[in-house]
């Protein structure tokens, strides 16, 4: 009987003399006397109570020993739980909730990656795969080449193709990517910069008259770079047209071959497999490619107002590889800073096409 009065005291702080009394059959082991202030549960849930925080924790982050002993029975974790008692007080049902709730919520797991069937073979190298092995060689032995990279912020463009991307697919049948803007804002510094545009024959240098931008595509059997005639002409309808054309063609092997000559300058969008930026190769005669790398919204300092303040932003990262025995760098970077301004300021409402 002189048990009951104990229950009856533990949530308050005096229910130390519960165990005081209990050592008295075991009189002749004082040793584990120490040990026994910290059976009570009354210390025990004011322990763990700094552990939950926020509106997990009511007011004054405290938890009921009731509710604490039915997280533990239960597994579950409090600071994982809101409260929706008063003041955000974490009640049984909360607990019973969170135990109940579907583990849907976790990530699902990522597919394992196949192992390739080409592994421990050796095969010939294809046609395709000669000839660009070839090309780039010369190239990269012929020429000297370096690469510049600038950074733009392409937040106004990304504004306007979320505002008018579904309009223009219905318009024109064709996706509103971000390469369309990249290429008309390059193919527009093409005019101003001829020198980016311009090939190498013998000892002279040429200047086109046009702006026939390649696009480098991935295919299956190799890269391939078709070209989009007079691109310093087109509207973003039109190049969006014209790449989505021709990408799927040059896949399905349906390009004629005059389709993968003539080109002055290469665009590749080495972004479309998730590469920030790259050091993309010239291949003669051109003397100049932009690699686009891929869209991502970053925190950056901006200025406005005469203030400096972080914001989140969508930034690319635009390389410039060219060849350096007749584009200087300073060449490159007025060119590169030319593009950078054009897609920065994002006013591509009249060039849309639609």
């Amino acid at each position: 009987q002189p048990a009951a009065p104990a229950p009856a005291a533990e949530p308050a702080a005096p229910a130390a003399p519960a165990p005081a009394a209990q050592p008295a059959a075991p009189a002749a082991s004082p040793a584990p006397q120490p040990v026994a202030p910290a059976a009570p549960q009354a210390p025990a849930a004011v322990a763990p109570q700094p552990t939950v925080t926020g509106s997990h924790a009511g007011p004054a982050g405290y938890v009921t020993p009731i509710v604490r002993k039915l997280a533990n029975e239960q597994g579950v974790d409090l600071a994982s739980v809101t409260g929706t008692g008063v003041g955000g007080r974490i009640r049984k049902q909360d607990v019973i909730s969170a135990q109940t709730a579907p583990a849907a919520a976790a990530a699902p797991a990522r597919p394992a990656l196949e192992t390739s069937p080409l592994r421990g073979t050796t095969v010939p190298m294809t046609r395709l795969r000669k000839v660009v092995a070839e090309r780039a060689v010369v190239s990269m032995q012929s020429t000297a080449q370096l690469t510049s990279v600038v950074e733009v912020d392409v937040t106004r463009v990304a504004r306007l193709r979320d505002k008018v991307k579904g309009r223009f697919q219905e318009a024109t049948g064709n996706k509103l990517s971000f390469l369309p803007f990249f290429a008309l804002a390059a193919a527009e510094a093409l005019r101003a910069y001829p020198i980016i545009n311009s090939t190498v024959d013998g000892d002279t240098i040429v200047y086109p008259a046009q702006e026939n931008m390649s696009i480098a595509v991935d295919t299956e059997r190799g890269l391939l770079t078709p070209v989009i005639r007079d691109a310093g002409e087109q509207n973003i309808a039109g190049l969006a047209a014209q790449i989505a054309d021709l990408a799927e063609r040059t896949r399905n092997n349906q390009l004629k071959p005059d389709e993968l000559s003539g080109g002055t300058f290469t665009l590749t969008n080495t972004g479309s497999r998730g590469a920030l930026f790259d050091t993309p190769v010239v291949f003669l005669p051109q003397s100049a490619i932009l690699g686009t790398g891929i869209v991502v919204k970053r925190p950056v300092i901006i200025s406005e107002d005469g203030s400096d303040a972080i914001a989140v932003r969508s930034m690319v990262y635009l390389a410039l590889s060219y060849d350096h025995r007749i584009i200087d760098g300073a060449d490159a970077a007025r060119f590169l800073t030319a593009v950078k301004a054009r897609l920065e300021e994002g006013a591509f409402e009249a060039d849309l096409g639609i």
